[in-house]
């Protein structure tokens, strides 16, 4: 079995891969084309942040099996072109997060107390105590944007030094911060009360700009904010204009939108301390992703289990034939789901009813909770994992099978329990080929579970489907199927929408101011 590392590994990741009598060559610097003249001849491919594996660079290989990204994000893989072809993508969710959480504290201490400032006037010659007076940590109130690994080991740090924590992650229970003696509250609420705020989210479709002017708008005047995450979660425009308006009074940035930074007028701030993506340079994360992957790559070649793939390893024979519509489906329900309710997911109660429920349920299980925690917590989320993550979340899953169900010969229905309220998802299999979203809460509908959906909740009342239609009639964005329920004449209805075009914020604000509408949002899957 040959092996091809195209990136910066750790010595020991390499020895251990040659240990297990692999053969592997290192061979980094190479362009995408050097990439693909070569990469047929391997069965593995390990890369870091600086290879990206294109589409085109899948298609030229042979005997690929398996591609290693020793790292968290998979954004420089093709992961559906990977999947394609029958290779299994892996990453490394758990390498540097103490490594990242250190970083993390490290700037909020420097960024309280001026020190990177502090420091440069000195050595300018300037003694000047006064100009970088500062306030305690102590007693001061810190606010966590996602508590995950990261975030939750940020948490116990900073907690010896007597700040009081909370944190927006609608993906954690509330049993679960009570463990951690940190106060769960809404995403307005933490924006309200931090004096300090720091962000430990992945970078998804979700996240991007997640903090941007309406939320620095709402923020106490005076906040510090931190970003160790991914760039692109802040609005790097809106964090300058709000510098400016007085008020943030400082941030702390080691991630940015482009990287590395050009012509960013943040790095002009005196007030904005810098670091160049050094969260998890450390020589213990370079070291630990290195042995993860290597330990990774060589078990699933050897035929020894998957750990941390991205994307599903597909069952064998029959099993996976009947399976597999079903996982597909179950995947889009849970991020359908996730997308429609709020409040912090508490229960997952699922039930299989009909043809489905005789078979093994628990890859499809798997699935419908990746799906559920995807669209915030992004690449860390795989189908090893997801079930794990929920557990560490305080999230309860539950499984039911019924032989029988009414109207339909196959069933999948996912009830989530949240802390504002509860909330239904049903899907059916009308063909392999026929996936449908059958109900959503109280409404009976049949929807297509694919591309963005656009969905409202209204008064049931002549005119309701046309008011929508002329809003994105007026922005361009055509209707490819409609379908709706409602509860009764006169009652509440639902409305569902698969559009050709993706629909922005503006347009939804829109939708929402027509009479009759109580809601609107957008379901991307």
């Amino acid at each position: 079995m040959k092996i091809l590392v195209t990136d910066p590994l750790s010595e020991e990741g390499v020895k251990i891969l040659k240990e297990r009598n692999f053969s592997v060559d290192v061979k980094t610097k190479l362009s995408g084309e050097e990439i693909k003249e070569i990469i047929g001849e391997y069965e593995a491919l390990i890369v870091r942040s600086g290879t990206t594996v294109t589409a085109d660079i899948i298609d030229a290989c042979k005997k690929m099996k398996v591609i290693g990204r020793a790292g968290v994000g998979v954004d420089n893989v093709d992961v559906d072109a990977a999947t394609k072809k029958g290779i299994i993508v892996m990453n490394t969710p758990g390498g540097n997060t103490i490594s990242t959480a250190e970083h993390t504290v490290s700037m909020l201490l420097s960024l309280n107390r001026n020190i990177p400032q502090a420091c440069a006037l000195l050595k300018k010659g300037e003694w000047d105590r006064k100009r970088f007076t500062a306030r305690e940590l102590s007693g001061k109130c810190l606010g966590i944007v996602g508590l995950g690994r990261i975030g939750v080991e940020v948490a116990k740090r900073v907690q010896s030094f007597g700040m009081r924590i909370i944190a927006y992650d609608p993906f954690l229970s509330s049993k679960r911060a009570q463990q951690l003696e940190i106060e769960l509250v809404d995403i307005d609420e933490l924006l309200k009360r931090a004096d300090f705020l720091t962000i430990h989210t992945p970078l998804t479709e979700e996240t991007k700009h997640l903090i941007s002017k309406k939320e620095f708008s709402k923020m106490k005047k005076g906040v510090k904010l931190l970003n160790c995450a991914r760039g692109g979660i802040v609005d790097e425009k809106a964090l300058y204009d709000a510098i400016q308006e007085g008020i943030v009074a400082g941030a702390a940035l080691d991630v940015f939108e482009q990287e590395p930074p050009k012509n960013n007028p943040l790095l002009a701030l005196e007030n904005v301390i810098v670091t160049p993506h050094l969260g998890a340079s450390t020589e213990e994360a370079q070291l630990n992703v290195a042995i993860e992957i290597a330990e990774q790559v060589a078990d699933f070649i050897e035929g020894k289990g998957i750990r941390n793939a991205v994307n599903f390893p597909c069952m064998e024979g029959e099993a996976c034939r009947i399976i597999e519509p079903f996982v597909r489906l179950a995947e889009k329900m849970g991020s359908l789901q996730s997308q429609i309710i709020s409040g912090h997911i508490n229960k997952v109660n699922i039930k299989y009813g009909g043809e489905v429920a005789n078979h093994e349920v628990a890859p499809i299980t798997i699935a419908l909770i990746k799906g559920l925690l995807s669209c915030s917590l992004g690449d860390s989320v795989n189908y090893v994992n997801a079930s794990l993550i929920a557990r560490e979340r305080g999230i309860t899953v539950s499984e039911t099978k019924v032989l029988e169900c009414d109207q339909f010969p196959n069933l999948i229905k996912i009830e989530v329990e949240t802390s504002k309220g509860n909330s239904l998802v049903a899907g059916t299999l009308f063909t392999s080929n026929k996936p449908r979203i059958i109900k959503i809460d109280e409404f009976y509908i049949d929807t297509i579970p694919e591309g963005t959906i656009l969905i409202t909740r209204n008064i049931d009342s002549p005119g309701i489907v046309g008011k929508i239609g002329t809003v994105l009639g007026d922005n361009g964005i055509n209707i490819a199927a409609m379908n709706f329920g409602r509860t009764g004449p006169g009652g509440e209805s639902m409305v569902a929408l698969n559009v050709d075009d993706d629909i922005s914020d503006a347009v939804v604000e829109k939708i929402k101011q027509c009479k009759n509408i109580l809601d609107a949002k957008v379901v991307r899957l």
